[in-house]
C-alpha cells in the first residue's frame, strides 16, 4: 500500500529519537522517518517520499553570530548548491507557532551543502554579495558566493535542499536547531552540551510539527467582497501622502490616521510622525487630523500653535458631527450609540459639548435601559459609524421604546462600508468552517466583523498579521472565509507573499472563490489643503 500522509523527515537517528519520542508519540499526525545524512541519501529518500507533504527537522550550523546553540531556524527559503531555490510559504505560520511554544525562533534562508562547511567557507556565508548565484560545493576553493536577493543564510545543513519536493504544490517546511556557530565550532569539547540543547529544542518543537502536519490539506478560500479599504480610509491615507509630497517630511499626524498598524508603519517610513496630541507638534508645522475626527478643542490647540492643519476626517463622520451639533444646540439630550473609548466617539462628544448640549454615550442595551434625560420630550440619537448594524439596532430599539419622542438620524449613521462588509461576512459565514478577519485590534469595524461572523455561527478570528493564524485552529477547516476591515490593506488577504491566501497555500492546494455581495463606487475628494 502506498502511503500518502505527511512525513517528518529527520536525517539522523538521534534527530528522529528527539522528534518522535517513545513510540512516535510526539507526532501522532505524521510518520517520523530517518532519511539519512548527506546529498545522496536525501535524494533517495525524496524519491521514496514522492509527493507526500514533509517537514525536515534536524540540527544545523549557523554561519554568523546572532544565533545561539538551541535556537531554531525556520526556513522561508531553501537553497541548494546547484542554484535551485525553494520558497517555503508556510514558514511564518510555523515560526509563530514555535514562538508561542516558548522557543527562540529565527526565520530566513537555509542553505544546503554537499559537505560539512566549516572555517572560511562558513564565514563567507555571512557576507552578503548581491546579484550573485550561491554556489557551495567541494569543488569550489575560494569559498561560496551568495544569492540573488542578498540575504545571508541563517543556517547551513547537508540535506534540506535535496529533501525538498520537486513541485511547489507539495507542502514543505524546514526546522533546524543550531548546534554550532562561529564562536562555538563543531569540533570542540562543548559540542556535546550544545548538541543536547539543540536536540531538546527539537523535542519541544515536536508538538508544533504535529500541528503543522494536522493543518495540511486542500482548502477553498471564500473571499468576502467588498472588503478592505473604504473611501474614507483611502482619502485619509492619500491626504498624508499628498501632504508629504507637498510639504516634505516630517508631516505630523494626530493619533493613527486610520486604525491599522501596517498603514501607520508604511506612512512612518515615508516621513509621517504620529503624535497623541496637537501640543506635541512643533510650532508652525503641518498637522493632519485622522479619519476618526476630533473635538473642537483639538482645533483650538492647533490654532494656538500656528499649525497648518489638514483635516482628513471622513465625510461620513463629519455628517454625524453636524447632526449632534444641531440637536445639542437646540437643547436636546443626544444619545450617542457607540463605544466611549473610541476616538470617533470622543470627537463626536466634543462637538456636542461645544454646542453647550448634553451627549450621553450608550454602549449596550443595558445602558439604554438605564439612561435618563433632563427632558424626555427633547431627545435625539446618533450612531458611531463603525458599529455592528445588528448591535446598534438593538440598542436603538430600546431607546425608541423608552423615549417615544426620540429623533433619529434622517439617514443611517453607520457608514456604507461598515454595512456592506458586515453583509458580506454574513453571506459567507453559512458556507465556511472558519472566518479570518484581517484588521488591527483597535479597529472597531474589524472587531465588529469578527463578532458578526461569530453571531452568524462561524468560528471567527481577527488577526493583525496573517502569521497570527493558529495552525491548530486551521486543522480540518476545508472552507475558510477571509475578509478585511475597512482600514486593513487588501494585500494582506490575497496580495502575494505573506498574505493569508499565500500562507494557506503553504499548507496545501487552495482554490480561491470570490463571494461578491455588492459593488462600491463611493469616492471622496481630498481636503482642499492638499488637493
Amino acid at each position: 500500500m502506498i502511503e500518502t500522509g505527511p512525513v517528518v523527515a529527520t536525517p539522523l537517528a538521534i534527530e528522529r529519537r528527539a522528534v518522535a519520542g517513545p513510540g512516535d508519540s510526539c507526532v501522532p499526525t505524521a510518520s517520523v522517518v530517518r532519511t539519512g545524512a548527506g546529498r545522496r541519501r536525501s535524494l533517495a529518500a525524496a524519491a521514496r517520499l514522492g509527493s507526500r507533504p514533509r517537514v525536515v527537522a534536524g540540527v544545523a550550523g549557523a554561519p554568523a553570530e546572532g544565533l545561539l546553540p538551541g535556537d531554531l531556524v525556520v526556513a522561508d527559503e531553501v537553497r541548494g548548491p546547484d542554484g535551485r531555490s525553494v520558497r517555503v510559504a508556510s514558514a511564518p505560520l510555523l515560526a509563530a507557532a514555535l514562538r508561542a511554544a516558548g522557543l527562540t525562533v529565527h526565520v530566513g534562508p537555509i542553505v544546503s551543502a554537499d559537505h560539512v562547511v566549516t572555517g572560511a567557507q562558513r564565514a563567507a556565508l555571512s557576507q552578503p554579495r548581491c546579484q550573485e548565484r550561491f554556489i557551495l560545493t567541494s569543488d569550489v576553493s575560494d569559498g561560496p558566493s551568495l544569492t540573488q536577493d542578498g540575504r545571508a543564510p541563517l543556517a547551513v545543513d547537508t540535506e534540506s535542499a535535496w529533501l525538498a519536493p520537486d513541485d511547489d504544490r507539495t507542502p514543505f517546511a524546514v526546522v533546524r536547531a543550531i548546534v554550532d556557530t562561529p564562536h562555538h565550532p563543531l569540533v570542540h569539547p562543548g559540542t556535546v552540551g550544545r548538541g543536547i540543547a539543540a536536540l531538546r529544542a527539537l523535542r519541544r518543537a515536536a508538538p508544533v510539527l504535529a500541528a503543522w502536519c494536522a493543518a495540511l490539506g486542500p482548502r477553498e478560500v471564500l473571499l468576502a467582497e467588498p472588503r478592505s479599504f473604504c473611501a474614507g480610509v483611502e482619502r485619509a491615507i492619500a491626504t498624508v501622502e499628498q501632504a508629504l509630497d507637498r510639504h516634505g517630511a516630517p508631516v505630523y499626524v494626530r493619533r493613527q490616521i486610520v486604525h491599522n498598524s501596517h498603514v501607520v508603519a508604511d506612512l512612518e517610513r515615508r516621513g509621517a510622525v504620529f503624535v497623541q496630541e496637537a501640543d506635541e507638534v512643533p510650532t508652525g508645522s503641518t498637522l493632519v487630523l485622522a479619519a476618526h475626527g476630533v473635538a473642537p478643542s483639538v482645533r483650538r490647540t492647533a490654532a494656538s500653535r500656528r499649525l497648518a492643519v489638514v483635516d482628513a476626517t471622513c465625510p461620513l463622520v463629519t455628517k454625524v458631527h453636524a447632526g449632534v451639533r444641531r440637536h445639542a444646540g437646540h437643547g436636546a439630550t443626544v444619545f450617542l450609540i457607540g463605544h466611549a473609548e473610541h476616538e470617533e466617539v470622543e470627537g463626536t462628544v466634543g462637538e456636542g459639548v461645544e454646542a453647550r448640549g448634553t451627549v450621553i454615550v450608550v454602549g449596550s442595551e443595558a445602558e439604554a435601559e438605564a439612561v435618563t434625560a433632563a427632558d424626555p420630550a427633547r431627545v435625539a440619537s446618533a450612531v458611531q459609524t463603525t458599529l455592528a448594524v445588528d448591535e446598534a439596532e438593538r440598542i436603538a430599539a430600546v431607546l425608541r421604546r423608552r423615549f417615544p419622542a426620540l429623533v433619529e438620524p434622517r439617514s443611517a449613521d453607520i457608514c456604507y462600508a461598515t454595512t456592506n462588509r458586515q453583509a458580506a461576512v454574513r453571506a459567507v459565514a453559512a458556507e465556511a468552517d472558519r472566518l479570518v478577519v484581517v484588521g488591527s485590534a483597535n479597529s472597531s469595524n474589524s472587531v465588529r466583523l469578527a463578532e458578526v461572523g461569530a453571531r452568524a455561527g462561524v468560528a471567527a478570528r481577527r488577526v493583525d498579521r496573517p502569521d497570527e493564524l493558529d495552525l491548530s485552529w486551521l486543522a480540518a477547516a476545508r472552507r475558510v472565509a477571509v475578509t478585511a476591515g475597512a482600514s486593513a490593506p487588501d494585500h494582506l488577504v490575497d496580495g502575494g507573499v505573506g498574505s493569508v491566501v499565500d500562507l494557506l497555500r503553504g499548507l496545501g492546494p487552495v482554490t480561491v472563490t470570490p463571494r461578491p455581495t455588492t459593488t462600491e463606487d463611493v469616492r471622496f475628494t481630498l481636503p482642499k489643503e492638499v488637493s
